[in-house]
């Protein structure tokens, strides 16, 4: 691996809070000085970051790369290089493939096209039943003993509470974190946030009461276990207030929030744009002000981007008979920081929760600008702007909802384990 050496760069990293002008020194995959120690190092490249921000490569923790499966839609090699535009350096891929990820040899499918990709790293995570069918459980020891750092219900929530409790009790004697879903599928039929705008629309709701009731049982089973338990993209203010008041009785227990979701409301579904079908659905202004807050204030500690490209055809038609989902890697970088815009977060809040704070969820060494770390960086412009269109997004998907929008900063260059793997000059 080549020695590199980014120059004059404004060093941001949220884990220890380091925050100053300095330069980066690279060998062997990783970080070996900071700042003014990386003086005497020899560099067989040098990066030039003057004026840009240098920064953890960003960890998603959900994106669907819709291999193996689905690949008329996706793959790895494709969104794994979207991935790295955008600032992304590890791409955690729920189960929910095709075959599922319930076994070693899926596992190494997956990390083998990751490898022969060469750019963003991947964390399979495991499924927590075998077929994700809630039945019986998964391999867990097989599926650690291969690299997956988590155990998911894949969006399929384990609706037999007992089973549920024994794969979480079993996923901990591993210290595999459980990442579940908090939905009740009974209630979730829908496409829209139930309530006037869908009522308006003729669209059939989705009540918040989806999310409590899948929440507040999930919660009383993961209460009953030692395990670490992770829930996936709450979406309301009810979900929210449920969620806050089981965090001060248990710290084993923490949430993420999709990014679009703390922008968007059901009021952009007005059109019938099928772009702003999602699951879990928009909500109203209420909910979206709510989940702005849960993050700023910790209750919601990892944003990911939800990613779920889709071919022209799965979003071509009537709104409720779309496929739920939006193409997220190209924007989840560049939505983090509009919070900073917009006074929600602070840069190393907002940073936090897309490096060290699912990083330390899923037990990785990335996610720090730190000596010894990994060398997965991210250097970006934060004074280039960019709008997003068809044309910019490197996904595949090109079902954003954010198509239009304009941006205010560009990765410029990326490195995964100390190899440049994206650098604009040469894209």
């Amino acid at each position: 691996m080549s020695r590199i050496l980014i120059r004059g760069g404004r060093l941001i990293d949220p884990a220890t809070e380091r925050d100053e002008v300095g330069d980066v020194a690279i060998a062997d995959g990783r970080v070996v000085a900071l700042g003014n120690e990386a003086n005497d190092f020899s560099p067989e490249r040098t990066l030039d970051a003057a004026g840009h921000w240098v920064i953890p490569g960003l960890i998603d923790l959900c994106a669907r790369l819709r291999e193996p499966g689905a690949t008329r839609k996706a793959d790895i090699a494709s969104e794994a290089r979207a991935a790295v535009a955008g600032g992304i350096t590890t791409l955690a891929m729920p189960p929910d493939t095709n075959p599922v990820m319930d076994t070693p040899s899926v596992v190494d499918l997956v990390n083998h096209r990751a490898d022969m990709a060469g750019a963003a790293r991947i964390a399979p995570l495991g499924a927590l039943t075998q077929g994700l069918g809630g039945e019986q459980l998964s391999g867990m020891a097989a599926l650690a003993a291969a690299g997956c750092p988590a155990l998911s219900d894949g969006g399929q929530p384990v609706t037999d509470s007992l089973v549920l409790r024994r794969a979480l009790d079993y996923a901990s004697t591993f210290s595999l974190p459980g990442l579940l879903t908090p939905v009740d599928p009974e209630l979730a039929q829908g496409c829209l946030s139930e309530g006037p705008t869908a009522t308006r629309l003729g669209l059939p709701g989705i009540p918040a009461a989806a999310e409590t009731a899948g929440l507040g049982r999930q919660l009383a089973v993961a209460g009953a276990t030692a395990a670490r338990v992770h829930f996936g993209r709450i979406s309301s203010a009810d979900g929210v207030r449920l969620l806050a008041g089981a965090l001060r009785e248990n710290r084993a227990l923490s949430a993420d929030a999709a990014i679009h979701q703390l922008f968007l409301t059901e009021q952009d579904a007005m059109d019938y744009d099928p772009r702003f079908h999602l699951a879990p659905p928009l909500r109203d202004i209420v909910d979206r002000e709510a989940l702005r807050s849960a993050v700023a204030e910790g209750v919601i500690s990892i944003l990911c981007s939800d990613h779920q490209p889709h071919d022209r055809d799965a979003k071509d038609g009537p709104f409720s008979s779309t496929a739920p989902g939006a193409s997220g890697l190209d924007t989840l970088l560049a939505l983090v920081l509009r919070l900073v815009e917009d006074r929600v977060l602070s840069l190393h809040q907002a940073l936090a929760t897309v490096t060290i704070a699912p990083s330390r969820l899923l037990g990785l060494e990335a996610g720090r600008l730190t000596e010894g770390a990994p060398a997965d960086i991210a250097v970006v412009d934060p004074n280039k702007p960019w709008f997003c269109s068809t044309e910019t997004l490197r996904s595949r998907g090109k079902n954003s909802p954010f198509l239009g929008w304009e941006f205010s900063a560009q990765v410029r260059h990326t490195l995964v384990g100390g190899r440049l793997v994206h650098s604009i000059a040469e894209a």
